[in-house]
Order: C-alpha cells, then sequence, then structure tokens
C-alpha cells in the first residue's frame, strides 16, 4: 500500500522571512489544500473551541488562516462543534457559544461564524450508515457538519484520560458526535467507586450531567450504571482515583467507536486536515484547566488522511523528551517511557483507534513526512 503524505513545519518563524499564521497557510497550501473545490460551497471547520477555564485550547489566530484560505477559494466557511455530554460550558448551543465568545472565538477574530452543529439541545442529528462498522452501524452526527459539502478538521493534539490521545480521529468521530452520539461511544465501559479510595468529596457528583453518583450513609459514592452514559468524565475528576473502568476493554472499544463514527463523517465528500502539536495537555480541553503539557511543542501537520496525520503526530510527540513537572513525573508514572501518551493514561490503548481506521479504509499508518 502506497505511503501518505504527511507535511510538516516547525513553528521557528525567523522575524524576517514569516509569521506564524503565514507558515500555517503555506503548509496547507503546500500540502495540496487549493487543490479542494470550494467556490460556493458550505465547508464545516471542526474545531475543539476549550472549555472555560482551559487555556491549552488552539486560539482563534489558527483558525482566521484555515477560514481565510476558504474565502480565497470561494467557500463559504463556518466553525463548528457538538455540544458535550457533562455539566460545563458547551451542554447546549447557547451556553457552547457563550463559552466560545470568552475563549475569544467570534466573526470579528476569526472571519466567520460558529454554527454548533446538533442545534440547540444537543438533538439536531443526522443517521448516517457507517460502512463496515463492527460496534456502529448508524452514526448519529450533528445535522450542520453533515450538511456542508467540505470538511476540514483543525485539530489540537494532546493527550486524553479516555482515548490515550486527542488527534484528528478524536477531534472528529468523538466532536462531531450529537448527544446521543457521544452517549453511543461512551457506553461500552462504566465506572465503579472503589470504596476504600472515596473521601466523600462529591467532585463526582458536580461534573456529572445525569446524577449517577450516589451517597450512601458514610458519605461514600457509588454509581447508578443505570443513569450512567459512561462518559469518564469522573474518572477525571476524582481527587483520589477511587473512580475506575468495569471493564478494561472499554478504551478499546471506545477507540474503535471514534474511528467507525469518523468514517461516518468524512465518506463522501472533500476533506482535508491539520493538527497543530504544541501545548500537548495531558488531558483533553474538555477540562475547565489543563496541566503542565507533557512534551514539548513539535510543529504543525497537514494532509488528506487523518490516520497518518494521526500517526506522525504520535511519533513525533513520542520522539520529545518528557516534560519535566508534568504528570509524567507524578510518583507512580513513568516519565522514561516512550510512549508518552501511554504513560500519562496507561489503561488507554491509542492505537486501537488508528488501527481500526487503517482497517475501516479512513487512512494508511505508513506515511512519508514532507518538512517545509
Amino acid at each position: 500500500m502506497e505511503k501518505a503524505k504527511v507535511y510538516f513545519a516547525d513553528f521557528r518563524c525567523p522575524s524576517w522571512r514569516e509569521n506564524l499564521p503565514q507558515k500555517l497557510a503555506r503548509l496547507m497550501m503546500t500540502a495540496g489544500f487549493d487543490d479542494i473545490d470550494m467556490e460556493g460551497k458550505f465547508v464545516a471547520i471542526k474545531m475543539h473551541f476549550g472549555e472555560p477555564g482551559n487555556m491549552a485550547y488552539l486560539r482563534p489566530n489558527w483558525a482566521k488562516v484555515v477560514v481565510d484560505l476558504v474565502k480565497d477559494q470561494g467557500g463559504k466557511p463556518f466553525l463548528t462543534d457538538c455540544n458535550t455530554l457533562y455539566v460545563g460550558g458547551r451542554k447546549n448551543a447557547l451556553d457552547h457559544l457563550e463559552s466560545d465568545y470568552v475563549n475569544g472565538f467570534t466573526p470579528y477574530s476569526t472571519g466567520c461564524h460558529i454554527h454548533i452543529a446538533d442545534g440547540l439541545k444537543g438533538n439536531d442529528e443526522v443517521e448516517v450508515p457507517v460502512e463496515g462498522g463492527e460496534y456502529v452501524k448508524s452514526a448519529k452526527i450533528g445535522r450542520a457538519i453533515m450538511d456542508a459539502d467540505v470538511f476540514i478538521s483543525l485539530t489540537h493534539f494532546k493527550g486524553h484520560e479516555q482515548a490515550g490521545m486527542g488527534g484528528a480521529l478524536k477531534n472528529i468521530g468523538m466532536g462531531c458526535g450529537s448527544r446521543a452520539g457521544k452517549m453511543e461511544m461512551h457506553n461500552s465501559g462504566k465506572p465503579y467507586v472503589k470504596q476504600e479510595n472515596c473521601i466523600g468529596c462529591r467532585a463526582c457528583a458536580k461534573i456529572c450531567a445525569h446524577d449517577a453518583p450516589q451517597f450512601g450513609p458514610d458519605g461514600k459514592a457509588s454509581i447508578d450504571i443505570n443513569k450512567c452514559v459512561g462518559c469518564a468524565r469522573c474518572l477525571a475528576i476524582c481527587p483520589k482515583d477511587a473512580i475506575a473502568s468495569r471493564d478494561d476493554e472499554a478504551p478499546t472499544i471506545l477507540n474503535k467507536k471514534i474511528a467507525e463514527y469518523t468514517k461516518a463523517v468524512v465518506d463522501g465528500r472533500p476533506c482535508f486536515h491539520v493538527s497543530l502539536v504544541m501545548d500537548i495537555s495531558p488531558n483533553c480541553d474538555c477540562h475547565a484547566e489543563n496541566d503542565v503539557p507533557i512534551a514539548p511543542n513539535v510543529g504543525m501537520f497537514a494532509s488528506f488522511d487523518p490516520v497518518a496525520l494521526d500517526q506522525a503526530c504520535a511519533d513525533a510527540v513520542m520522539a520529545q523528551p518528557a516534560m519535566p513537572g508534568s504528570v509524567l513525573f507524578d510518583e507512580g508514572y513513568d516519565c522514561n517511557c516512550a510512549d508518552h501518551m501511554t504513560a500519562a493514561h496507561p489503561d488507554t490503548d491509542w492505537r486501537a483507534c488508528l488501527e481500526h481506521a487503517e482497517k475501516l479504509g479512513l487512512g494508511v499508518r505508513d506515511y512519508e513526512l514532507i518538512r517545509i
């Protein structure tokens, strides 16, 4: 099978030549972005706007580069994402838009409008068949994303507490799922509480949108699995690691479902993918905070192949030294592990997503890195 082409540029910008936005534009055009026919077409630019309080998300400046290039080619761009399952600033379209504005995303800063793809309450969705899907036969995708003629992903590459890695496939597959779609992807495993570790702080109850954590006379939590949707936010928020997955295979199944949802989104229309490997936080930008990056900034990547793109970004991160002061240097973590994503989240399996995506025909993991 022929290698996919992945284009790369570092973050060096000698002051006499170009700035970072100009360098990203040059990278995208060198990668073939201008080969896509956008004249008069609606172009969805899928990105993560960041939960208020998080400082690792991609800034609006990066989005403006993509928006301007789309406009230059006659396209009608809009920035988009879908609503979340968990309690926070992006659970419905109104709160979502307000959070986007707080984080600097407006038509004036980006050059285009924001459209929350699954509507006001997260239930405006399209059922999209998944050809070859093993876990998902019909994906629930935000309607506006499926209405677009051209699809572009703009991804902040980072770690993830359940998928292991937050790359292009995660941005597309999980991010484009409606609230019901996100439930479907998460529901292969639901957590339980290790009673001996629980201190009754109720942090899990504050983060849960479904009233799943219940508390006994001793104040310790338990999870009502009939209410739990398996979103895993409680796992990430617990200060004592008292909450764990019931099924060790759950992260692998989640990753495979993400790949299948990604296939539903990209099949049958022109697509292009950009990933910025910077501020490589160990957890998702859905958190209302961000920890010290697990590795130094690397650069910007672009490709028509989202699988090759994720593999190239992962390889680039693993080639970096672990960041001193990050979670990798905490007690119980392995700062000498070459795989920083797995070291940060040992119970995850990020490779499962790429392997399954390749099997589905989304792309290939074997790539040629072309540096500009």
